[in-house]
């Protein structure tokens, strides 16, 4: 595969110009002072149809001769190549055929759908969709648009790389989130094209769907066996050919984050930098403050979309102050007096913790004769806070037997 050059990224930025956004560049002092170095802030969660999508999708799109426009065109996604693909459509009058999992987030659907495409759910994995994508594709002449799979896609992702070195030039590092692949090889192709000292340019990937460490150790795409996790937008089981050839030249590493640490990076970026973004979009902040201390900065932290579900965002977001221990959640047994629950309760309230609900437990198997157990879930300010509520209960003599809590 020829690499990308620096005239064609600059003639696919013209081509873009006009349809796309460029995105704005922000710093965080906050996420800076907890990663230890600069951090600014890439936010492709404020582009057209919510992520960088657009950027391959219309890129592909514009470069098909007439007669396969004409034919149409058809995808697979979980939600944001989908709604990447349909507005492309819609500015190219292409028609245009989206499969989704059955699972996909509903404003992913919704959205897809009020661009003008067709959209159609199969499957339960993004790896499904795309099969029975590329079997109509195969049936009715229609050109598929890969989600990340095709030197055209990859091209218009190198297209965010220009900005990035444009906008933070002394950048050191640059953190990409990754499924199949396609955005780290397009901004590993702009970077290595670039003149002077260039950023290390590191992928990120959920720890239950890292398909990039094994592909690239075998030099071939390998699929993975399972995968879980809540960042559908990186949920990708193999990673393409195309993508994995260009990231195993111009790409300096990969990495792996946690759900635990998505979902804390989430509920920073939306607390701290007052931006909402998709769980996938986080990886490149949950790496950085994984790395804290051992950066040479300054960061910057891709954050590639912000197509959330609002149910899916609350869920996520109390996660993330669970993980904050911003929610405490305290287990006490203890002997069943009169007054105990009354005085435990007071004892919680006097440290300053808000309770959010108890369960006062007299029947399970576990409790002995006269033994009652009390699960309370607190409000707290954080780990400190929390902790010195779980020493005011134990402290407190006549009211708690035994305190748990597996926060700490």
């Amino acid at each position: 595969m020829p690499p990308l050059t620096s005239e064609e990224i600059h003639e696919a930025e013209a081509a873009l110009r006009g349809i796309i956004h460029r995105t704005p560049v922000e710093f965080s002092r906050s996420l800076s002072e907890l990663a230890g170095v600069e951090v600014w802030l890439k936010c492709e969660n404020l582009q057209v149809g919510g992520s960088f999508k657009i950027r391959g999708a219309y890129t592909r799109m514009v470069r098909l001769p007439a007669t396969a426009r004409a034919a149409g065109v058809i995808a697979a996604s979980a939600g944001n190549h989908a709604q990447g693909v349909a507005l492309a459509a819609r500015e190219l009058g292409i028609p245009a055929i989206v499969y989704m999992p059955e699972g996909a987030a509903l404003p992913k659907v919704a959205a897809t759908r009020d661009y003008g495409a067709t959209v159609r759910l199969v499957g339960s994995t993004v790896d499904e969709a795309l099969e029975a994508a590329t079997a109509e594709a195969a049936a009715t002449g229609r050109t598929i648009v890969h989600p990340f799979d095709h030197r055209d896609v990859v091209l218009g992702q190198a297209t965010l790389g220009t900005e990035i070195l444009d906008q933070v030039p002394g950048a050191r590092h640059v953190l990409v989130p990754a499924g199949g692949g396609g955005l780290l090889a397009g901004i590993g192709a702009a970077v290595a094209t670039g003149s002077g000292p260039r950023p290390q340019v590191v992928g990120v990937q959920a720890v239950g769907a890292a398909a990039l460490p094994e592909s690239l150790a075998q030099g071939r795409p390998v699929p993975l066996s399972a995968m879980e996790t809540m960042a559908d937008g990186i949920a990708v089981g193999c990673p393409g050919a195309v993508p994995l050839d260009f990231i195993s030249r111009t790409v300096d590493g990969i990495m792996t984050v946690t759900e635990e640490e998505l979902s804390r990076a989430l509920l920073l970026l939306t607390e701290r930098a007052k931006l909402v973004v998709e769980p996938a979009g986080t990886a490149g902040v949950a790496a950085a403050l994984r790395g804290a201390g051992n950066w040479s900065g300054p960061i910057v932290a891709v954050l590639s979309g912000g197509n959330i579900d609002p149910l899916v965002l609350t869920r996520i977001l109390r996660h993330g102050l669970v993980d904050a221990r911003r929610y405490l959640h305290l287990r006490i047994r203890a002997r069943d007096t009169p007054g105990h629950l009354a005085r435990l309760l007071a004892q919680v309230a006097s440290s300053g913790a808000n309770v959010l609900s108890v369960d006062h437990n007299r029947t399970a198997p576990s409790l002995a004769m006269g033994e009652v157990e009390i699960a309370i879930e607190a409000e707290t300010r954080g780990p400190d806070h929390a902790r010195a509520v779980i020493d005011g209960v134990r402290a407190e003599a006549g009211i708690a037997g035994e305190v748990r809590t597996d926060q700490f």
